[in-house]
């Protein structure tokens, strides 16, 4: 994927904007797809929600059906508001959020766990009601691949064991992943 730095930021500020939407009603600004073309792809992304790093909220759509400025932007509405481990972002949190974005490459199938690179691939089970686990997630929680494919299996609604019976119907992924943290400590 090649998402430019000023792309990222356009992601990050609307991501913003959207959850801001809540509060103030204003609508994020639509942007010059000619100059960002990138924004215009039907990408998938997730937005994750943190206050002090601490989870608040993660939605996201593993397809791409809108163009990735709308999915981002959607995304971030339904991780302030939808997600159910959490109540709905309150006004008095909004500022205390920082957001980051990960925006999904195509899903590869594979034959053998031993495909799986952790902290490079996200884990998608195509089985069961499917289950998801974003690159990073790995390497957040210091898991290694066993752990990982057992979280993705308890995620899923599985025992954590259940990938050691057969292979199971797995996809990887890679992630752009970029936050407001970040952007910060880039300045």
């Amino acid at each position: 994927m090649n998402i430019s730095q000023e792309e990222k930021n356009i992601l990050l500020k609307a991501a913003r904007q959207s959850i801001g939407s809540l509060f103030d009603g204003k609508k994020p600004e639509q942007p010059d797809y000619e100059k960002y073309p990138q924004l215009k792809e039907k990408l998938g992304a997730f937005v994750t929600l943190t206050i002090n790093r601490q989870l608040r909220g993660c939605i996201g759509y593993i397809i791409g059906r809108e163009p990735l400025f709308d999915t981002v932007c959607s995304a971030a509405i339904h991780a302030a508001v939808n997600d159910p481990r959490f109540s709905a972002l309150k006004k008095s949190e909004f500022e205390k959020i920082n957001i980051e974005i990960s925006i999904l490459s195509k899903f590869v199938p594979i034959k053998s766990y031993d495909e799986i690179v952790v902290g490079k691939h996200g884990l998608y089970l195509d089985e069961g009601g499917g289950g998801l686990l974003l690159p990073q997630v790995a390497t957040e929680y210091n898991m290694n691949r066993e752990q990982f494919l057992s979280a993705l299996c308890n995620k899923t609604g599985f025992y954590s064991d259940y990938w050691k019976e057969r292979i199971l119907k797995i996809k990887v992924f890679t992630a752009e992943v970029f936050s407001e943290e970040e952007k910060e400590k880039n300045k």
